[in-house]
């Protein structure tokens, strides 16, 4: 296996939430990192009750499987994203979207009759599970 830092390939993303998670100390972490998420961590979630019985929970497993760091928070959990403020999931889930390649692209495209050019949203592909 090529070691990324050789091959140039970027595994891990810093981030910096708006509000900052909470902890039960009071303390806020705002500051964190997520790395890109494997084709396990896309999978493993489906398995989950949680997930199972609400598939709106999925974005909170994988978000616990790919945060890595969070502040000084020892062990970050499904419990810990479903404690953090919506803006703050929100920027998470914008920032998995982008780092995993999963973001809206456009096409450029172009009027067979008068040749005029213009952009066209392509759609996001669909993350595993989310069919």
């Amino acid at each position: 296996m090529s070691n990324p830092t050789t091959t140039g390939l970027r595994t891990t993303f810093d981030f910096e939430l708006p509000h900052g998670y909470v902890d039960d100390h009071g303390a806020v972490h705002r500051t964190g990192t997520m790395r890109l998420a494997t084709a396990h961590d896309e999978l493993s979630p489906l398995i989950d009750q949680r997930v199972r019985e609400n598939p709106a929970y999925l974005g909170v497993v994988l978000l616990s499987l790919v945060v890595t760091r969070l502040g000084t928070v020892a062990d970050i959990h499904a419990g810990v994203i479903e404690r953090m403020f919506a803006a703050d999931l929100a920027h998470l889930q914008s920032l998995y979207r982008r780092v995993n390649g999963l973001e809206e692209t456009h096409s450029a495209m172009a009027c067979p009759g008068c040749g005029i050019t213009f952009t066209v949203p392509e759609p996001a592909r669909e993350r595993l599970g989310e069919a």
